[in-house]
């Protein structure tokens, strides 16, 4: 190197032009090329030399000396509620009532307006009536197709047999309430006095061989006198006797009977307990009759199964009608709600464009209020590719915004994102900060947000531009770390140490071993204006231009420009 500035300033004849001549042999072949090669490097040299010289190169020095260095990712954004709500109305008509102002605490669900529902009201009477008729006649196709008992009771009768072929109104059979009989007889020239309740009577049954044994339940305090032309002005006493049916007897049978030394004048008509026909509701074929006279039923016991096609279809009709009437009955309390407007969010109701009085169309045009939570404030930064994987929930953020001078308020990372957006090449990813303590700060505010990755307090830091490749650093040669000097060629007054390096931000890097406080560094600066050159980009065996060390922490050369999400260093 030295031989190349002593050599400054000259410059190298050109080579002069070969002409053509004949083919030479090889070993002069050989020749030539040896003396191109030498012309070339001679050449090279003496531009090298006329470069540095063009360029003036100079030493910037500064002092190795403690200072805080931070790593970290910035950007900026715009902050957010926690939450916000633009309250629509889906139907229209005049709003009745309000119950808030703006800037009153709401919470989620409370009551905000009452809108006009007397056609939504008078729909939904509508659909409840044509629901319960629905219903109505679903049931009754069911029961079509199973009569079942309507009271509890003993089956007197059974007029059909299976496979029978019933229409609709077939008599399927008859059950009676209990299996008693019950008579009103009547005895003439007697008193009241000559009966008792519990008496026993004697009843004969006409068309009945014998008698049964009854009961005297009820004796008349009071005489009647018969019209009859038999017993015309003849007083009579009726006295009800109750008798356990044999069996088979019906209404349509008569008796007679004597109490003690009495016997009644003329037939009583009998009278079976509460009784009920059961018949047909659909046509069809009758199949699972299972009962017999004298069988015990409970009410709602299925009597038999009519089968058929015209009995499923009515079913299948009278279900489908069920459910449509069910869907406009449900429709129809969905929209009388709507006419009650709530809270969907708990939160300060920030404007208020609709009040009593006022008629509002339904729709996406039919904004009522806004509501922001306000419980936090959140805000998101778009961090860098290459930075993202730097970045995780729960970190630290610093918050500053220019609308609020002088204070700095921490949020925290709650959420990375895994989608990130690519514009121009370059891919940056959102990251969601929340803040909790936001006095001073407003939703829509812009704000500046810093993530701190590494951080070092009072650290020994010296410029980035002056670690050279390999971490060496180009030092005077009275600094105190001169003694620990690299056995490598340097400028005069000056020497190399090996260094080893920690953390970096836009224009310092800490120095974990190798200098000490007090020493003084070394690099390159050209008169060209093009910035500072690493020393070992010309004399340290760098690459030109001064390229970054290879380790350590050196920069990675992303500035941290508002916006951009980049790292310092």
């Amino acid at each position: 190197m030295e031989e190349v500035m002593r050599e400054e300033g000259r410059e190298t004849p050109p080579a002069p032009k070969k002409k053509r001549g004949p083919r030479l042999g090889k070993k002069k072949k050989w020749l030539v090329l040896v003396l191109m090669l030498a012309v070339a490097a001679i050449t090279a040299v003496k531009l090298l030399g006329g470069r540095e010289s063009e360029t003036a190169a100079t030493y910037q020095e500064t002092a190795a000396a403690k200072r805080d260095i931070t790593r970290s990712l910035s950007s900026s954004g715009t902050l957010e509620p926690a939450d916000s709500y633009t309250v629509n109305t889906l139907v229209s008509g005049e709003i009745l009532s309000d119950t808030f102002e703006e800037g009153d605490l709401v919470e989620k669900d409370q009551l905000l307006y009452t809108l006009d529902s007397s056609d939504a009201a008078t729909s939904q009477n509508q659909a409840q009536n044509s629901y319960a008729q629905a219903q109505r006649s679903y049931e009754q196709a069911v029961k079509s197709k199973y009569p079942t008992a309507d009271m509890s009771g003993t089956v007197s009768e059974v007029y059909v047999r299976n496979g029978d072929t019933v229409s609709n109104g077939t008599q399927l059979c008859r059950i009676v309430g209990d299996n008693n009989i019950y008579m009103d007889f009547l005895f003439s020239y007697v008193s009241s006095g000559d009966f008792y309740v519990g008496q026993t009577a004697t009843v004969f049954i006409t068309g009945f061989a014998g008698t049964i044994a009854g009961t005297v339940e009820q004796v008349s305090q009071s005489a009647t006198v018969s019209g009859n032309a038999a017993g015309s002005g003849r007083e009579l006493i009726t006295v009800r006797v109750k008798a356990v049916n044999p069996g088979l007897v019906t209404e349509d049978y008569t008796a007679t009977a004597t109490i003690g030394s009495y016997a009644s004048y003329g037939s009583a008509s009998i009278h079976v307990g509460a009784s009920s026909t059961i018949t047909a509701g659909a046509s069809g074929k009758v199949s699972g009759l299972n009962l017999l006279p004298g069988d015990t039923v409970g009410e709602g016991d299925r009597i038999c199964t009519i089968t058929g096609d015209n009995v499923d279809n009515t079913i299948e009709n009278a279900k489908s009608s069920l459910e449509n009437a069910r869907t406009s009955l449900e429709n129809a309390a969905d929209r009388l709600e709507d006419y009650q407007v709530t809270a969907p969010i708990s939160g300060t109701v920030v404007t208020k464009t609709a009040k009593a009085g006022d008629k509002v169309e339904g729709g996406s045009s039919g904004a009522l209020c806004t509501i922001y939570d306000l419980s936090y404030l959140e805000m998101t930064m778009s961090i860098d590719e290459l930075d993202i994987s730097d970045v995780e929930v729960g970190q630290s953020v610093e918050i500053t915004a220019d609308a609020v001078e002088g204070r700095t308020y921490t949020g925290v990372v709650t959420k990375v994102s895994v989608a990130g957006n690519t514009s121009g090449g370059i891919t940056t990813y959102p990251v969601t900060v929340r803040i909790d303590e936001y006095e001073g700060l407003r939703p829509g505010m812009n704000v500046d947000a810093e993530i701190v990755l590494q951080e070092s307090r009072d650290t020994l830091a010296i410029p980035n531009a002056a670690v050279n490749r390999g971490n060496t650093v180009l030092i005077t040669a009275d600094s105190p770390s001169a003694v620990n000097a690299l056995d490598q060629e340097a400028p005069e007054g000056y020497v190399y140490v090996q260094v080893e390096t920690g953390i970096s931000d836009d224009s310092y890097i800490q120095v974990m071993a190798g200098l000490r406080e007090g020493d003084t560094v070394a690099y390159i600066q050209t008169s060209s204006g093009s910035g500072a050159m690493t020393m070992g980009g010309m004399m340290g065996g760098g690459m030109p231009g001064g390229a970054m060390p290879g380790g350590g922490g050196a920069p990675s050369g992303r500035g941290s420009a508002p916006g951009g999400g980049g790292a310092r260093g």
